[in-house]
């Protein structure tokens, strides 16, 4: 028993608690990530791109990208320079675990700067309560989940620079938030964000207003240049590849139209409230509610619906910011002030005579009156209901489903039908077969025209063709008339059949 209670008395220390949680969050997306990956529920788009992009960063070369299209250069398609520091860690472990792991640590890592953040707000109970709330929040949980991107490096760095925004540590909240302009192209907008609230927040002619004046020009030109010159002069177009897709020529109609864009179709409305709801209400009182601002504008400007709903991994960035906001509420509330003012300090449980936080634009609230216990109450059930009704729905129930942890006959023949294609080899795949295979052949989408022209591949074609008919993924990025044609054609070409098992296939060149 007094080792359970010594246990239980370390983790009222603010860095145990935060890093315990940390390292239990990062183990249970590891566990969902790789046992997806296991099951062969990951695709080429997106975690066979990015494994394509770091092994040719940890081979020395430019990451050039089959799966994405003959000689793609990645870099035009997004601005993700800081991809390239996986790269040592894949020469090591070559493998799309590699990867999924990287990207559950960086996600679980946000867990930290808010938790301690709310230990010196409201002391351990209230530290537990939002790293948990952070570990469990339905963006993040669905992002481990969905193969891999480069926004797990922005989950992290977005959290550290909001804690401290709240916490008022301006030159260190511009530090972290500077790596943001190589994580995205659009982070820069939220970077200049960032420059905005510490220039409001400064005192006027000091160094610090003029720190942020120059991070929010400096965001906005990260993002122009990115978009206009760097992402063009990469991309095969000679354009930035998403204009269409974020809405650029609808976005500059009249006034109205813009607004009505940015709340209709109605799925828009499930993105906003589920949102508010994550931030327990409360937190859109906090000025750090206007760092989602960016993420949110483009996401409901935008003519792609994936971008509107509450799927894949676009709501990643929001979650750290969310509950940044909620904390700095609760904070502003005063309703976790102790008598006399004092609260609970950074590194311990002693207190501080320092009263709370001091809010960006005004003085403290009223210490603890009973109203404002009230809202602080209400804005975390809100909270804690969110993620309550949302565990059961998005990958992390995994965890506890036996079903997802057994091998069935199906995925025992597909793993072996793929042990018959060689290291090293050439390969045109279905979407979530190329996935397994991105690591070691060289491995393009089946349903794509090969380079050279397909009157050559005798000569310089794929060497195998493997396809899954039945893989639910196959109508995006390839529509299954595509694959099936392409089917057709290398069977005119004289690919032998190897093997054809259901919806299974694996043609060899002759």
């Amino acid at each position: 028993m007094w080792v359970l209670r010594a246990v239980l008395r370390s983790l009222r220390r603010p860095r145990v608690l935060s890093w315990g949680l940390a390292g239990l969050f990062a183990v249970l997306y590891s566990c969902v990530a790789v046992n997806r990956h296991r099951r062969m529920l990951t695709q080429a788009y997106d975690l066979g791109i990015f494994e394509q992009a770091v092994r040719a960063y940890a081979d020395g070369r430019a990451p050039v990208v089959l799966l994405k299209g003959p000689g793609y250069h990645l870099l035009g398609d997004h601005f993700h320079p800081l991809l390239a520091t996986l790269a040592p860690f894949y020469r090591v472990f070559p493998s799309a675990v590699t990867l999924l792991v990287a990207q559950a640590v960086l996600m679980a890592l946000a867990v930290v700067p808010l938790s301690r953040w709310a230990y010196r707000v409201g002391g351990p109970r209230l530290a537990g309560a939002v790293g948990c709330l952070t570990g469990v929040s339905w963006g993040i949980v669905e992002a481990v989940a969905d193969d891999f991107h480069e926004i797990a490096f922005a989950v992290p760095l977005l959290a550290f620079a909001a804690t401290a925004l709240g916490r008022g540590r301006p030159v260190a909240a511009v530090l972290w938030a500077l790596p943001l302009v190589l994580v995205k192209e659009d982070l820069g907008l939220t970077v200049a964000v960032v420059g905005a609230l510490v220039c409001a927040r400064a005192a006027r002619g000091s160094g610090i207003r003029a720190l942020g004046f120059g991070v929010a020009l400096f965001g906005l030109a990260a993002t122009a240049l990115t978009m206009l010159v760097v992402l063009p002069s990469f991309n095969p177009g000679g354009d930035f590849a998403y204009w269409g897709q974020v809405g650029a020529g609808e976005a500059a109609g009249a006034p109205w139209e813009t607004a009505v864009r940015l709340v209709w179709p109605p799925l828009k409305w499930l993105l906003l409230g589920l949102a508010a709801a994550t931030a327990g209400f409360l937190g859109l009182r906090s000025p750090l509610a206007l760092l989602c601002v960016p993420t949110l504008g483009w996401r409901l400007i935008a003519d792609n619906p994936h971008y509107w709903g509450v799927g894949y991994h676009y709501s990643a960035v929001l979650m750290p910011l969310l509950l940044a906001a909620l904390v700095d509420a609760l904070d502003r509330t005063g309703a976790f002030a102790r008598p006399g003012g004092h609260r609970c300090a950074p590194d311990g449980p002693s207190p501080v005579p320092d009263g709370p936080s001091p809010a960006p634009d005004g003085p403290s609230p009223a210490p603890s009156p009973a109203a404002a216990v009230r809202r602080a109450r209400r804005a975390l059930v809100a909270a804690g209901l969110v993620a309550a009704v949302t565990l059961p729905v998005y990958p992390l129930h995994e965890l506890a489903a036996p079903g997802a942890w057994g091998t069935s006959p199906r995925l025992a023949r597909t793993r072996e039908l793929l042990e018959r294609i060689p290291d090293g080899a050439t390969v045109a795949a279905s979407n979530r077969l190329a996935a397994q295979l991105a690591g070691r052949t060289t491995v393009g989408l089946v349903c794509r025209e090969p380079a050279p022209p397909l009157a050559d591949a005798l000569q310089d074609g794929p060497q195998w063709v493997v396809v899954d008919l039945a893989d639910p993924s196959v109508h995006a990025p390839c529509a299954i008339e595509d694959t099936v044609r392409m089917l057709g054609r290398y069977g005119e070409l004289g690919y032998r059949r190897v093997v054809e098992d259901g919806d299974l296939r694996l043609l060899r060149r002759p």
